[in-house]
């Protein structure tokens, strides 16, 4: 088969397109063949050497979800059978014509959508369900604050808590990246360029806050982050893009009872994500059938210019998903 490599750490020039062998799999897994894989910033932190795949994964072809056809079945696998169209999250791998992936992370393939539009799904959709709606414990009624509104997270985020219930404020850092948040149904997009985040925040809530944060931004954002919870407010990290370390005033989590969490999901088991495959299905899947929710594909590239796809990833230009197309 033909994949995209890591051919030594580095800038998106290192990423080769070679061939290799079809990858075998278990009995609890199926065999993909892939028509488009998504492209997300853990691919290019493990192309720059930042981000090392867990045991098990491939070492050195990146790609965390898929859209495609199954191609041969494990002896245990019981919903799954050759033919049928899948969207997946993996472990790594996805960046190639075939994957392997455990049955319980795969998911229909949403009525109406394309290859292409579903593998944009898994990652940020599982990434979104777990920590906003799973650990932070989202609630309808509830206000929910989401930096990087207009990244592919940011989509899913916006687009999964209006659709069940949520007031929804995100930051972007232009005025078209604002109007696109909001088009998809941002309640508000702050031009962080522009005006405070946290002073924003205050006067849209009256001064209450907002109940759940979702950062990929840490550092300095941080403290911010606090001050715009409400009493009871729930933080939650998936990455540290400003840096790991934070000054936090420790009085302010203990005199609002604040919440201050975070996770990483690839180094999860299998049991783990196969869970929320099954609430992403109940819960999520019918929105995207009707069209309530929608993926929003900025740019679909070529496997061969996997190079490019990453380095309109790392400008953050783009508003929405980037894809590449094997099929």
């Amino acid at each position: 088969m033909k994949a995209i490599i890591i051919t030594h750490p580095g800038g998106p020039e290192v990423l080769q397109l070679q061939e290799r062998a079809v990858p075998a799999y278990a009995d609890n897994e199926v065999l993909v063949k892939v028509i488009a894989t998504g492209v997300n910033r853990p691919d290019v932190a493990q192309r720059k050497g930042n981000y090392p795949p867990p045991a098990g994964a491939p070492q050195d072809i990146p790609g965390l979800e898929i859209a495609g056809e199954i191609t041969a079945v494990g002896s245990s696998v019981k919903r799954w059978k050759i033919g049928d169209n899948v969207c997946a999250l993996v472990i790594g791998g996805g960046y190639a014509e075939y994957c392997n992936v455990p049955e319980g992370q795969c998911l229909p393939v949403p009525d109406g959508l394309s290859y292409k539009e579903a593998a944009s799904l898994p990652e940020t959709f599982f990434t979104v369900w777990s920590n906003v709606f799973d650990r932070a414990n989202l609630q309808p009624g509830e206000s929910l604050l989401v930096h990087g509104g207009s990244s592919g997270i940011g989509v899913a985020a916006i687009q999964m808590a209006k659709a069940l219930g949520s007031t929804v404020y995100v930051t972007a850092g232009s005025a078209e990246k604002c109007r696109f948040c909001e088009s998809l149904g941002a309640d508000k997009a702050i031009n962080y360029n522009d005006e405070d985040f946290a002073d924003a925040i205050q006067h849209l809530t009256g001064g209450k806050g907002v109940n759940v944060i979702l950062d990929m931004i840490g550092g300095d954002y941080t403290p911010l982050n606090l001050a715009c919870l409400a009493e009871d407010g729930r933080l939650v990290m998936i990455n540290t893009m400003n840096g790991k370390q934070a000054d936090v005033d420790l009085s302010m989590l203990m005199r609002k009872r604040l919440t201050l969490t975070g996770s990483t999901l690839r180094a999860r088991d299998t049991a783990f994500k196969a869970t929320i495959a099954q609430k992403l299905e109940q819960n999520i899947w019918p929105f995207l059938g009707s069209g309530v929710i929608k993926p929003v594909i900025y740019k679909t590239f070529e496997a061969k210019e996997a190079a490019q796809a990453h380095q309109l990833m790392e400008s953050s230009a783009h508003m929405g998903k980037i894809v590449l197309r094997f099929g």
